[in-house]
């Protein structure tokens, strides 16, 4: 077992990594700029170690300075928690080339499955059902035009590499073709450095259903479930629920199953996420995160498994703790992403938070790094913190998020606390009668009154 973990990470996360290694009777280091040297994981870490000013590439992106910190602490170990390092594969090489254990996936597999054309390629290989779409990459709009008649119109353009919505645009007919792939090669080289892109059959009305996967490296692997995150925003989850309304124990295992067993023959390392659009009872892979993700304390609450122990444990050469046969989903659980943004334009709202209660009680999880005093950076993003619930049923779930939500006060900055308490009485919501387009539409025909927003 590692006796010195470095995080390299900020927030809530790496406040949670924190305390995973506590639990295990691991040393830790916190990392940090300068505006994060007063953040709750700096206070409660044995070291820390500034690595340099607020912008994220000068300090959490700077891979020299985050080696020099875990040279100068004696840390054996870097867990890079979501976003910043966490897919970046050079980053795991850079760590093993100085002796250091990343906890995370493989190079080789945080690689293929970020580049989404490799992924699909090895989704398919793998019997993981896959979108129809372009083999590889389009290279010309008549290509393009080709690929899209023999799938049909609508089609999406997306770019291979990256993600977050960002370089993918919709053609709805021929017509519309060569501008988006125009438009999603610009976006895609601005925000990636990469303007490859393929094209994907576009579905009108998906949900967004990941699998959670767990593997040791040594042919062991399970999933824990799904996850459904059909509420968002401009292809960012706001709302995850687990289970998903509209998937059945029989589903369940039958794609778990798929999941679970494309990643023992992966021989895969770590936690992982394979990511579905789901419409008329079929999945279609997407693509799969290599890392922890934000919504991981759903699936802990449903399964009771701690996902950040499997992976400390699994990167230091232990095999996973369960088998598929000892996991088993009790009630459901819902995450809500409160940030620190207006609720109804969803502008960044940085400051200084004047009062901070979080809600309590049975069944509820806040995991959050802030407190009452603590000035909102404008550096990063605006994640103030995620309330989970969990009930024995959905309806006990959603009237204990009610509860929570009304309780749940954060003065001084503005939140989306008024959006969340809306949509947890929300008829529709209340059915788990949405798609992945319903958020958005809601917010459009005004569904959040600027009453309601202040």
């Amino acid at each position: 077992m590692f006796e010195k973990i470095l995080i390299a990470n900020r927030g809530e996360i790496a406040l949670r990594i924190l305390r995973a290694a506590k639990e295990l009777g691991i040393a830790t280091v916190a990392v940090h700029s300068t505006a994060d040297a007063d953040a709750m994981h700096v206070r409660l870490a044995d070291e820390s170690v500034c690595i340099g000013p607020p912008s994220a590439r000068d300090s959490y992106l700077n891979i020299p300075s985050i080696i020099a910190a875990c040279e100068i602490t004696g840390a054996d170990a870097v867990h890079p928690g979501y976003g910043f390092l966490s897919e970046n594969a050079r980053f795991a090489e850079v760590l093993a080339h100085h002796g250091i254990g990343f906890i995370g996936p493989k190079a080789e597999h945080i690689r293929i499955m970020g580049d989404k054309i490799e992924a699909k390629r090895t989704a398919k290989r793998l019997g993981i059902p896959c979108v129809p779409g372009s083999e590889g990459g389009i290279t010309d709009t008549d290509e393009a035009k080709r690929v899209a008649a023999e799938i049909g119109y609508p089609v999406l353009v997306k770019a291979a590499s990256g993600g977050g919505g960002r370089g993918m645009k919709v053609a709805q007919s021929e017509a519309e073709l060569e501008e988006a792939l125009n438009l999603a090669r610009t976006e895609a080289k601005a925000a990636f450095g990469d303007d490859a892109v393929y094209l994907e059959k576009y579905l009108t009305t998906p949900r967004h259903i990941e699998v959670q996967v767990l593997g040791d490296g040594q042919g062991n692997a399970v999933h824990l479930a799904e996850r459904d995150c059909s509420l968002q925003r401009r292809h960012q989850k706001v709302w995850e629920e687990g289970g998903s309304p509209v998937i059945d124990a029989g589903v369940r295992e039958e794609i778990g199953g798929i999941c679970a067993r494309a990643m023992q023959e992966l021989r895969y390392l770590g936690a992982g996420t394979v990511e579905f659009l789901y419409e008329d009872g079929r999945f279609y892979f997407i693509e799969m995160n290599t890392r922890i993700q934000v919504e991981h304390p759903v699936t802990e609450m449903i399964t009771g498994i701690d996902l950040v122990n499997e992976q400390i444990r699994v990167a230091a050469g232990l095999p996973l703790s369960v088998t598929q046969d000892d996991i088993s989903v009790s009630g459901h659980a819902i995450e809500c992403r409160i940030n620190a943004e207006h609720p109804a334009t969803f502008r960044p709202s940085p400051g200084l938070i004047t009062y901070f209660h979080p809600p309590g009680g049975l069944g509820v999880r806040v995991d959050s790094a802030v407190f009452q005093g603590y000035r909102i950076p404008p550096h990063y993003d605006s994640l103030i913190g995620k309330l989970i619930v969990h009930g024995r049923t959905r309806n006990e779930c959603l009237m204990r998020l009610r509860r929570a939500l009304d309780e749940f006060v954060v003065d001084g900055v503005d939140t989306t606390l008024p959006l969340f308490r809306t949509l947890v009485r929300n008829a529709e919501v209340q059915a788990g009668a949405y798609d992945i387009h319903w958020l958005e539409r809601f917010l459009e025909e005004g569904g959040l009154d600027a009453q309601t927003a202040g």
